[in-house]
């Protein structure tokens, strides 16, 4: 049976540190970490994971602002913001919340954001460096991921890695980080040929494809450590991931849980990224 990975428990003792780190670092320099977050209309899951974001800034002592724009914004009216608030010496951190109203065009946004402000880590700027392996930031959800599995003490190095979900946000950056960590990476996708033969090879398996339950346990290999990127709401209108996780679960060495697995990471992860961007706005002023 598997050891579940609890990552309400790692995110706790990740959001202690950093607030310890915080009132430390507010305590040597009078500067608060300050993000913003940006919402354009009223996406029900969206406006949960702002509200979130919000009480998580609040618990480690970071200054917050939030802007919460009309559905009809227009992109000259969010481009403007974001300026405004690339020039705001009291903001380390942007977030403009995703998905945006159809008739916004999110990539001129990402691009108009500072990079030294870009704690999601999505500007091709950041994205260019995470290659190189020399960043300042990290996306947070593949970030929450490598701290799972460092604070779990699952070690990458030699290890057959294989991620389904090729985006942007976790399945390209995910692949990065796990090389960069000395493991041998495959990424899946739609075409990939037998592709439970290929899952079947991994010694950790990420799963990040957003198809609720769709990784069953003839996918896995005897021991695997297997991490369950997806939130999906299943026929009971239950929260899930993408894994079977009844059927895998006494299959895998390690497993990470939905709800309580990766999720309460990402925030996490972006609130080191803020204080980092503060630090680094401080050092460089």
């Amino acid at each position: 049976m598997a050891q579940r990975i609890d990552g309400k428990l790692i995110s706790e003792q990740v959001r202690a540190e950093i607030a310890a780190e915080t009132a430390a670092w507010v305590e040597k320099t009078g500067v608060r970490p300050g993000l913003a977050v940006v919402i354009v209309g009223s996406d029900p899951a969206s406006c949960v994971y702002v509200r979130n974001k919000e009480r998580a800034c609040a618990q480690v002592d970071f200054y917050s602002e939030k802007y919460e724009l009309p559905e009809e914004t227009t992109q000259e009216e969010l481009l403007a913001l974001v300026d405004r608030l690339n020039h705001d010496d009291h903001i380390h951190g942007i977030l403009v919340q995703s998905p945006l109203p159809r008739h916004l065009n999110e990539e001129e946004v990402v691009l108009a954001i500072d990079p030294n402000k870009d704690v999601d880590a999505f500007h091709p700027y950041n994205v260019g460096k995470i290659m190189i392996g020399n960043h300042a930031f990290l996306p947070c959800t593949p970030a929450g991921v490598m701290e799972l599995l460092r604070r779990s003490d699952i070690d990458v190095t030699g290890k057959e890695c294989v991620i389904v979900g090729r985006s942007n946000i976790v399945g390209k950056p995910m692949a990065m980080l796990l090389l960069q960590a000395n493991g041998t990476v495959t990424i899946c996708h739609s075409r990939t040929k037998d592709l439970a033969a290929v899952c079947r090879r991994a010694d950790i398996l990420v799963c990040a494809i957003g198809k609720p339950k769709f990784f069953t346990a003839d996918m896995v290999k005897q021991g695997a450590v297997v991490i369950d990127v997806g939130i999906n709401r299943g026929a009971d209108g239950k929260l899930c991931g993408d894994v079977d996780f009844d059927a895998v679960e006494p299959i895998a060495s390690y497993i990470t849980p939905v709800p309580g697995g990766v999720g309460p990471m990402t925030i996490t992860m972006l609130l080191r990224n803020t204080l980092t961007a503060a630090q680094s706005a401080y050092q460089n002023r």
